[in-house]
């Protein structure tokens, strides 16, 4: 059905096969949110300023006489036509001989793929993989063990959860998905010892040791971790001088870099998120903010002085060279990113997902959306820094929900995951500006295409190269008729484990929560995954991993969960409190991982099936 002028679309077909139409109220609804000033349902929204993508072989390249091309690097070309055919790559403007503006995004059309990639690796969840040194969770130096350990056995690829900051408060949000902020890391990931200045900081052993008690506990602590990184650091801070690379990261990072550390100093001296700060901080571009900044630069200074810390923390870690780091749909309603981009984020409606396979209830993430016609008005410059940010120090990037470029499910506040509506987005535009991105940086692209997906999306994602999910768990077909253009795998970290079917502990985990569970229970998973039988479970989890990588795909992948036997999966759809999600380590502490034989065995299928080839 098409979508109105707003974009929304009045009905859908859902992943069970059923024709739903939404309510007209949620529709009305969601149209205020995005600036309607009536409940017309022809009312469009603003023009904006108009806004051109060109590829090789697509887009207008047409130009009015007399108009001026200002390139990205602040070169003025004047036009007389048509754009020049040595067009560089780029977000650029062209300014008619009416003094207006149109934005041009010149866009290679597809992601950076190697054409001879084929390779395996390992994906994880970093916090969970705890080693001994450990305070309470896994850190970049417990990450740089992780890929040293893969690349000793020919992996080519280590996905990891995001590592996007979360609010600077005392407990840090439980989900590395709803963060305050997706440009910016999570300071919990720093492993205080690698420091500088860490060895002269008296009463050190007396803070890592409380910290490695926390490895006793059978769920992570985020709020103790950080408490006792936090006193470390902030020692640590109270003894740091000047350092010049701290001064030249500074600079590299601008402004987008002060108003994320300004933010983080307003938020510890408010104890709260911007919504409920006092009306003169609530805008980032305030007199009283940077007045703010000025009287308190020492506080801002230390938020910057952690992103230098885990910048270069993650690049000693090896992530360059393997890493396929992982860009969550959205972020915190009352967090930073919203902060600096508010006149560009929705109000009273929060995105998730319809009822489907993954949550049989429907998903509502919290999260606000960007209005699509504002996006688009600023150039998709949020997006596109956003990208970037993510993608530094990386091999990969792992889009979350990436059908969420087409369209994301709204749902109005006050109304349930499953009375919302679909929200279309200008997909090919948003995908011209990953695959510009991608090669700026240099890294291939996964898309989390599981769900309802629409035909013509994964075409269009195919189209620019970007690597389809396929999974055991959802997959009817064997993995070797899966298609080459993929990232193949076992699970997710939304699904079970293949210990936890096994066992039935999955099964019994969502009982305890409550969750809808399919008649036939898990048999499905169970034959899917091999072990409905009397077989040995190691055995199933090689030859489960052994048919990944005999398939065509262009990546398969392990989970550090499956090659260790963890039960439990790290996160279970639709619940809250219901089940410790995000919150639940390794049953093995990564010390253990070299000689561990169930790890072993499916790192050499793997490889053995992958030719062995590192990269």
């Amino acid at each position: 059905m098409t979508a109105d002028p707003w974009g929304i679309e009045p009905a859908y077909w859902d992943a069970f096969g059923t024709w739903r139409e939404a309510d007209p109220g949620a529709l009305a609804s969601l149209r205020r949110s995005m600036g309607a000033g009536s409940d017309d349902p022809g009312e469009a929204p603003p023009s904006g300023r108009p806004l051109r993508v060109v590829r090789p072989g697509h887009g207008d390249r047409s130009a009015a006489p007399g108009a001026v091309l200002v390139l990205e690097d602040g070169t003025h070309v004047a036009l007389d036509g048509e754009l020049p055919p040595d067009l560089p790559l780029g977000y650029h403007c062209i300014v008619g001989p009416d003094g207006g503006e149109e934005h041009l995004i010149a866009s290679p059309g597809r992601v950076a793929l190697p054409p001879d990639l084929r390779t395996w690796g390992l994906t994880c969840q970093l916090y969970a993989a705890r080693s001994t040194r450990s305070w309470g969770l896994g850190d970049l130096a417990d990450l740089r063990r992780i890929v040293a350990w893969s690349r000793a056995r020919g992996a080519g690829v280590v996905g990891i959860n995001p590592l996007h900051a979360p609010n600077p408060l005392g407990h840090p949000a439980d989900s590395p998905y709803s963060p305050s902020s997706r440009r910016w890391r999570d300071p919990l990931y720093l492993a205080i010892e690698e420091v500088p200045g860490a060895g002269a900081l008296p009463d050190l052993a007396e803070l890592a040791a409380a910290g490695q008690a926390l490895n006793a506990g059978h769920r992570i602590d985020r709020a103790a971790t950080w408490a006792l990184k936090l006193e470390a650091l902030e020692r640590l801070w109270a003894r740091f001088d000047t350092d010049p690379r701290f001064d030249a990261y500074r600079h590299e990072h601008g402004a987008d870099l002060d108003a994320w550390a300004t933010y983080c100093a307003l938020a510890r001296h408010h104890g709260t998120g911007w919504r409920s700060w006092p009306a003169e901080h609530r805008r980032p571009e305030a007199p009283a903010v940077a007045a703010f900044a000025a009287e308190h630069r020492r506080d801002v200074a230390f938020w910057a002085w952690l992103q230098w810390l885990l910048d270069g923390q993650l690049a000693a870690s090896g992530a360059a060279e393997v890493a396929v780091a992982d860009l969550a749909v959205g972020f915190d309603d009352d967090g930073a990113d919203a902060w600096q981009w508010q006149d560009l984020v929705a109000g009273g409606v929060r995105i998730g997902a319809p009822p489907d396979l993954l949550g049989p209830e429907g998903q509502d993430w919290g999260l606000p959306p960007f209005v699509p016609w504002r996006l688009r008005d600023a150039g998709y410059q949020p997006l596109a820094a956003t990208i970037r940010a993510v993608a530094r120090h990386a091999r990969g990037l792992r889009i979350d929900h990436v059908m969420g470029l087409f369209r994301l499910w709204w749902v109005p506040e006050g109304r349930g995951a499953t009375d919302g509506a679909y929200v279309r987005w200008p997909g090919r535009e948003l995908l011209d500006v990953v695959a510009l991105e991608s090669h700026r940086a240099g890294v291939l692209v996964v898309g989390e295409d599981l769900g309802t997906v629409e035909d013509e999306v994964r075409a269009a994602l195919a189209e620019a190269d970007v690597l389809s999910t396929r999974l055991v768990l959802f997959e009817e077909r064997p993995p070797r008729e899966w298609p080459e253009l993929a990232m193949a795998a076992v699970t997710t970290h939304d699904l079970p484990t293949i210990a936890g079917v096994a066992s039935g502990i999955d099964l019994a985990d969502q009982r305890a929560a409550g969750t809808r569970i399919a008649p036939d229970g898990d048999d499905a998973f169970r034959h899917r995954l091999g072990v409905d039988g009397d077989r040995p479970l190691a055995e199933a989890v090689v030859d489960l991993h052994r048919a990944l990588g005999a398939s065509p795909c262009r990546i398969a992948t392990a989970t550090l969960d499956d090659l260790l036997g963890a039960e439990h999966r790290p996160n279970l759809p639709g619940t809250v409190d219901e089940h410790p999600n995000w919150r639940i380590p390794l049953p093995v502490p990564l010390d253990d991982l070299a000689g561990h034989a169930l790890a072993e065995a499916v790192a050499d299928a793997l490889a053995d099936t992958r030719g062995r080839m590192p990269r």
